[in-house]
């Protein structure tokens, strides 16, 4: 495990480390307290994330769906399988490609996916929508910075090279 540099008044500069696991703990936290939250209402985190995509839109292919979820076919196959054989989703054939079935949420899985939504918004409500208004601006500001790193150093190789 790393040594980390306490942040305190004899050592003022920030170390990206610590924050880098304060923000990986924090992310398990929230993970877990959401996924606690959908678990009483029959739902875990993956069913979630499929149900709550297909209310993005509907009508798309496993394929697409896989993508929209960052996961390969094959895993979202079982999955999507288990939640038509719950009568959550249906497949409807693509006349224009045979192989391939357009998913769409049942009134079922409609219902389930808004109190899951409603659940997880309940949550941020009570954590990340407390902090002050200025503090949220800050945090999104730097989020989406350090998004832009993250992308920067897939995209280049030699960004990788320097880390």
């Amino acid at each position: 495990m790393a040594v980390l540099a306490p942040h305190t008044r004899e050592n003022p500069e920030p170390d990206p480390l610590r924050i880098w696991f304060r923000f990986v703990r924090l992310h398990r936290r929230a993970s877990n307290a959401v996924a606690n939250e959908l678990k009483a209402i029959g739902l875990s985190i993956p069913q979630f994330d499929l149900l709550s995509t297909l209310t993005e839109q509907e009508g798309v292919s496993q394929q697409e769906l896989a993508e929209r979820l960052y996961v390969t076919k094959g895993n979202v196959s079982g999955l999507l399988d288990r939640m038509v054989e719950a009568s959550l989703v249906e497949r409807r054939p693509i006349p224009s490609d045979r192989r391939s079935n357009a998913l769409f949420l049942t009134a079922k899985g409609r219902d389930l996916a808004e109190r899951g939504m409603a659940a997880q918004r309940a949550y941020v409500a009570r954590t990340l929508g407390r902090l002050h208004a200025s503090d949220l601006a800050d945090l999104e500001r730097i989020v989406l910075a350090w998004r832009d790193r993250a992308r920067m150093a897939e995209d280049e190789p030699e960004a990788r090279a320097e880390l």
